[in-house]
Formats: C-alpha cells, sequence, structure tokens
C-alpha cells in the first residue's frame, strides 16, 4: 500500500502527515471510517475538487476501504501549533463555541461530537485539534456556502449556515492552537448522544456516508 499510496502522500506528505502548506489536510490517524466516507464523497460527488475525483473515479468501496485503513494506521508525530496573532476576545468566541456551542443560534458544542479532547470519535468522526487554521476555515466555509456536502442528514452543513464569519475565524483560530497530546486516539464513546443525527455516524443511527 505504501508504494500504491505515492499518488496520495504527493500531496498530504509522508505517511499522509499533511502538506507543510496547510492545503493538504493530514490523514494520518483520522478514523478508518471517516477517511472511507471522504473518500466515497469525493468520487461520488458530494464533495469538489477534481483531481480527487479523477484519482477515485474507477475505484471501488473495498479499495477505498483499504486505502482508508491504511493511513488510519499511521501515526508520525504532529508539530507544534503555528503561532497565531487572534485577539483574546477571538480565542475566547471560539473557546465557548468548542466547549459549550451557542443555544441562541442551535449551534451545539464541538466537543459533544469531535470528543471531549477533540481527537474525534471512531469510527468516523474526526478530530479537530492538529488541524492548520486556514485548512480549518476553508472547510467551515465550505460547508456554509454548499461546496461541502455529506449523506443526509448534513449535520455539518446545517451546523456552519449558523456560524457568522466571525465564529469561523474565531473556532479556525483557536482550534489550530492547540496542541495534539502525544499519543492522542479518537475516543470510542461519548458522555451523551450526539446533538444531531449525522448521515456517516453509526452513532447518530445511520452507517453509511459521511459526517465530516
Amino acid at each position: 500500500m505504501h508504494q500504491r499510496l505515492i499518488a496520495c502522500t504527493a500531496c498530504h506528505g509522508k505517511q499522509g502527515r499533511a502538506a507543510a502548506d496547510g492545503y493538504y489536510p493530514r490523514l494520518a490517524g483520522k478514523p478508518e471510517g471517516y477517511l472511507f466516507n471522504q473518500l466515497q464523497n469525493f468520487r461520488d460527488g458530494r464533495r469538489q475538487y477534481p483531481l480527487m475525483t479523477y484519482m477515485l473515479a474507477n475505484m471501488s468501496d473495498d479499495y477505498l476501504h483499504e486505502i482508508a485503513r491504511y493511513f488510519s494506521e499511521q501515526h508520525p508525530p504532529y508539530p507544534a501549533p503555528a503561532a497565531g496573532d487572534a485577539s483574546a476576545a477571538m480565542l475566547e468566541r471560539g473557546r465557548l463555541l468548542v466547549h459549550h456551542g451557542d443555544a441562541a443560534k442551535k449551534i451545539p458544542a464541538c466537543i459533544a461530537c469531535h470528543g471531549q479532547a477533540l481527537t474525534g470519535l471512531a469510527p468516523a468522526v474526526p478530530g479537530l485539534i492538529g488541524v492548520p487554521r486556514d485548512y480549518i476555515s476553508a472547510q467551515l466555509g465550505a460547508w456554509k456556502n454548499g461546496l461541502r456536502q455529506a449523506r443526509q442528514p448534513d449535520c455539518m452543513s446545517h451546523i456552519a449556515r449558523q456560524l457568522t464569519l466571525e465564529d469561523v475565524s474565531a473556532l479556525s483560530a483557536w482550534l489550530s492552537g492547540q496542541p495534539v497530546p502525544p499519543g492522542a486516539q479518537p475516543a470510542t464513546t461519548l458522555p451523551a448522544s450526539m446533538p444531531l443525527a449525522c448521515g456517516g455516524v453509526p452513532q447518530s443511527g445511520t452507517t453509511e456516508g459521511s459526517a465530516r
């Protein structure tokens, strides 16, 4: 698989550890189900990136599972968070959204789905720490504008539409500044049921598709 996936690591970095420019995301160590869901989404047109669609167009689900399994088992170290320039007020807004959400806007806390440590939830919810600020902003913007989609019910699309641009900036600033603990792994359970049904998360009542 290492040899077969050179086309992936050319952009996503050795072992899928992410490119230094922050544009191509880390694949290493993400939950296998999440990676499989995203490969399906690119192949089937729910996520829009021509290069990925072209590469995956003729791949079977079985092969997509092999790719997802390979990268989920890679665990290179995370780099230290990049220095940021966000104000204290922006960082506090981001922290509050992550840990408490915004009840007035019906935005659940990020930790309600991504785990208390924000390292994701096996098998299908990704971690939110160790991700570059620009990538977080771009993906929340894509959800918000409908350029990124998932199988229904599309929980992230619903959440992102409630976020203001200031909220997106605050979330990306706070999350990207958090270090990843050594040996971090996705959680296996949540303390409570997920606040929204998500199309790719078995715990929310479905078994296929993509949640994030």
